[in-house]
Parts: structure tokens; sequence; C-alpha cells
């Protein structure tokens, strides 16, 4: 048995339990500034198991985003001079990516922050890298919100359009699916690199 397809049946199952929105609000909250699984991954077989509560699940994961955006804002605006060579000899992620973040910040900071938010782009670099390059708190939440928002809403739209179809179809081509999930990360690390 496939162990990554066990782990999405039990995600599917995880919408059933109680603590599914804590669980969904601790990943969204610790992916702002710190863990490397994006919360869609979670969020996508947790909705998949409950289309009812689609949207409540995609608010929770944009709340506690938001909230783990400030608390990395914070963290690079207090704390970088302690931080900064954990964040680096650890690989949560490079000197080149947060030097380019500081440089995107020069061009439009809000821009920067929405794309950020939005794209499947290290959120976490962008957070942190705010506080150190002293971007406006209130930059930093309202590209985060509309970001986020939009983000997770798009997932959660696609789950009660599609519902029973869309999760017939992921169980049906669940393999080929994680084969191109998994190349298009790789292509995303490449890309990421060389213009690092």
């Amino acid at each position: 048995m496939n162990p990554l397809r066990n782990l999405y049946r039990s995600f599917l199952g995880l919408a059933e339990k109680p603590y599914a929105s804590w669980v969904l609000g601790a990943v969204a909250f610790l992916e702002s500034f710190i863990f490397p699984v994006p919360p869609d991954a979670l969020l996508l077989p947790v909705s998949l198991g409950k289309p009812s509560r689609a949207f409540r699940f995609a608010l929770i994961c944009s709340v506690f985003s938001v909230l783990g955006a400030c608390a990395g804002y914070f963290l690079g605006r207090f704390f970088w001079d302690l931080a900064a060579g954990w964040f680096f000899s650890y690989g949560i992620f490079t000197e080149e990516n947060f030097i380019r973040a500081g440089e995107l910040f020069n061009d439009n900071a809000f821009y920067a922050l929405l794309v950020a938010a939005f794209s499947p782009i290290p959120f976490k670099v962008f957070t942190v890298a705010s506080g150190v390059f002293n971007v406006g708190l209130g930059v930093l939440v309202i590209g985060s919100a509309i970001g986020r928002s939009a983000r997770f809403f798009l997932v959660a739209a696609v789950v009660w359009r599609f519902g029973d179809r869309a999760k017939d179809f992921i169980d049906r081509y669940f393999n080929l699916l994680t084969a191109l999930f998994a190349l298009f990360l790789i292509g995303l690390f490449v890309l990421i690199r060389i213009k690092g």
C-alpha cells in the first residue's frame, strides 16, 4: 500500500475529528514563518472529507496564516540577530532568497507580500524578511490577508463545486498526481535556486 495514499486517507478522516480545525490552524500558523509544508496539503483532503465545512476550514487557514505572518514579522523585527544563523543553517530558507525578498520590498512591499501569500513560493521568507527590512505591519497584514484568503478560499470553492467528483478523480489517479506534484516541487525548488 502506498504510504502517501494512507496519509491522504487519514487526512480525509481528520475532517470528522473534533480537533480538525485546531490541526489546520496550527499548520497554517507555523507554515507562515517556519514549517515547510503548505496548509493546502492538509486543507484539500480535510475539505474533501467534509465538503460542507470547506469554507470554514479555509477561513481557519486564512486567519491563522495571517497570525503566523505576524509572528514571523516580530521574529524578524526583534529576534533576527539570534535566529538568523539557525534559519540559514537548517535550510528554513537561503540567505540569497532572503536578500531577494528585501530587494522586492524596495520595489513594492505590498505587491511582493500579496504575490508571496498567494503563490507557492515560500511565504515564510517574506514574513520574516518583512520584519527585518522594516516593512509596515499593516502592509504585511493586508497583503497576507488578501493573498492567503484568495488562495485558501479558491481551494474551498473547488471542493465545494466538484466535491465527490474531485475526490473520485484523486482516488483514481493518486499515484500519477503525487508524481506530478513531486516534479512540480522539484521544478519550483530548482527555479528558486536559480533565481536566488
